[in-house]
C-alpha cells in the first residue's frame, strides 16, 4: 500500500484511477487496490441506480467513485433541453451527410430519426445541471464525483461537502487548475492532449508540471492526478516525479474482457498504432479523441459540414453510430469498417487483451521498476 496523502483520504492502494462506461471495470479495478470511477454521461436516474447498486453488491466495500459530464456552455443553456426541441434544430445538411456516410458503407439509415430521441439522458443531464443523478450518486458510499467539463456545478461541491465526498475536475490548462481550486475542487485532473475522449491542445508531459507548479506558486495544495495516454506503470512513475499524486487512466481498459467495447472494437484497438487516432469535433460538438475509421475521416473532409454545438451534435453522430456498432457486430463489412470509439495515443501500447485486474498489477510492478530505475541512477 502506497503512503500518500491521496490514498489516505480515499482508503486505495493504489493511486490508479480507472474511469470506464463498464461497472464490471469499475469493480475489478477497486478489488484490485486502485479506484473505479463510473463513467455516467447520459444514463437515467433510474439505470445510474441500477448500476450503482450492482457496484455496491459486488465492490466488496471497496472504494469508488463517479463520472458525470455538466458542461459551462452548451447549446440551449439557460433555456431547458427538451429534446424535441433540440432535434428541432438539427440542419439537414448534418443529417443528410451522417446518412449518406452510411449509405456509401451499404447501411440504410431510415431508423435514425426514431433514435435520434435516444439522447434525453444526456439532454437531461445538461437541462438541471445533473441534479438528478447527482441525487442518486450521492445515495450510495461513492468516495469520488468528478466532472468531466468545467467547473463542476454548485449542487455537486455542495453534495460533496455535504457528504464527505471528494469533487474532482478535469483540466486541460493551468488556468482552468486553478478556476477549478478557486471553486472548491478537491481534486484537479490534468488531461492532456494524448487522452481519449474530451481533452485540450496541451501534452501531459507539459501540462502536469504546469498544473503543478501554477498551484505551487499559489500556494494551493489542491492534488493533481495526471491523465491523457497513461496505459504503464512506468509513465505513471514519471508523472507523480513531476509532482502528480497518482494517474487517471481511460483508454488502458477498452481492451479488458470486462470493457463495454464490441469485439470488433476491441480487436481494432488492439491493431492501432498511436498514430490512429484523431482529435475532432464531429462526435460530441466538443474536442474528444477517437480511434480512426472511414466515419472520422468523412467529418474531417472539406465535404463535411461543421459540427454543431454541445450537445447537438451528439443527437447527429450518436444514432449512426450505435447502429454501426450494432451492424458490426453482426458481421456487416461496410458497419466494422466504419467502426470507432473514444480513445487516447497510449492505444499503441495497448496490444494484449488482459484484465481489468491484471492490468492493475501490470502497473504495479512496472510503476516499482521505473522507481527502482531511478533509485539506481542517483544511487552513490
Amino acid at each position: 500500500m502506497m503512503n500518500t496523502p491521496i490514498c489516505k483520504r480515499l482508503g486505495i492502494e493504489f493511486p490508479l484511477f480507472a474511469f470506464s462506461h463498464a461497472r464490471d471495470v469499475v469493480v475489478a479495478v477497486s478489488k484490485a487496490g486502485g479506484m473505479g470511477v463510473l463513467g455516467v454521461a447520459g444514463y437515467s436516474p433510474e439505470r445510474l441506480k441500477e448500476e450503482l447498486d450492482w457496484i455496491d453488491a459486488h465492490v466488496g466495500g471497496r472504494p469508488y467513485g463517479v463520472d458525470l459530464i455538466v458542461p459551462n456552455k452548451y447549446e440551449g443553456k439557460g433555456a431547458g433541453a427538451d429534446v424535441e426541441a433540440l432535434v428541432g434544430m438539427l440542419p439537414q445538411a448534418h443529417r443528410d451527410f451522417a446518412a449518406g456516410v452510411l449509405a456509401q458503407h451499404g447501411i440504410d439509415a431510415e431508423s435514425l430519426e426514431s433514435e435520434r430521441r435516444n439522447g434525453a439522458g444526456f439532454a437531461r443531464n445538461l437541462a438541471d445541471s445533473g441534479a438528478a443523478s447527482l441525487e442518486v450518486a450521492f445515495q450510495h458510499p461513492i468516495k469520488l464525483i468528478a466532472n468531466a467539463l468545467g467547473v463542476p456545478p454548485p449542487l455537486m461541491l455542495e453534495m460533496g461537502r455535504k457528504h464527505g465526498v471528494a469533487v474532482a475536475a478535469l483540466v486541460g490548462a493551468k488556468e482552468h487548475a486553478l478556476a477549478q481550486a478557486a471553486a472548491g475542487v478537491d481534486i484537479i485532473i490534468a488531461a492532456g492532449t494524448e487522452a481519449g475522449g474530451h481533452c485540450g491542445e496541451v501534452t501531459t508531459m507539459v501540462l502536469v508540471p504546469e498544473v503543478v507548479d501554477a498551484l505551487r506558486a499559489a500556494d494551493i495544495d489542491t492534488p493533481v492526478l495526471a491523465a491523457g495516454g497513461i496505459v504503464t506503470g512506468a509513465q505513471m512513475a514519471a508523472a507523480m516525479a513531476m509532482g502528480a499524486a497518482g494517474a487517471w487512466c481511460g483508454s488502458v481498459w477498452l481492451t479488458t474482457p470486462e470493457s463495454e467495447t464490441s469485439p470488433v472494437v476491441k480487436q481494432k484497438l488492439l491493431a492501432a498504432s498511436s498514430r490512429d487516432t484523431v482529435r475532432s469535433r464531429s462526435r460530441t460538438g466538443k474536442p474528444s479523441r477517437q480511434l480512426r475509421s472511414p466515419w472520422t475521416d468523412a467529418w474531417e473532409s472539406e465535404a463535411a459540414p461543421k459540427p454543431l454545438p454541445m450537445p447537438l451534435q451528439t443527437f447527429v453522430s450518436e444514432p449512426p453510430l450505435r447502429l454501426i456498432d450494432k451492424l458490426s457486430q453482426g458481421g456487416h463489412a461496410g458497419a466494422q469498417a466504419l467502426a470507432t470509439y473514444w480513445v487516447g495515443q497510449g492505444v499503441g501500447l495497448m496490444n494484449a487483451p488482459i484484465s481489468a485486474g491484471a492490468v492493475v498489477q501490470q502497473f504495479k510492478e512496472d510503476f516499482l521498476r521505473a522507481y527502482e530505475r531511478l533509485a539506481a541512477a542517483v544511487d552513490d
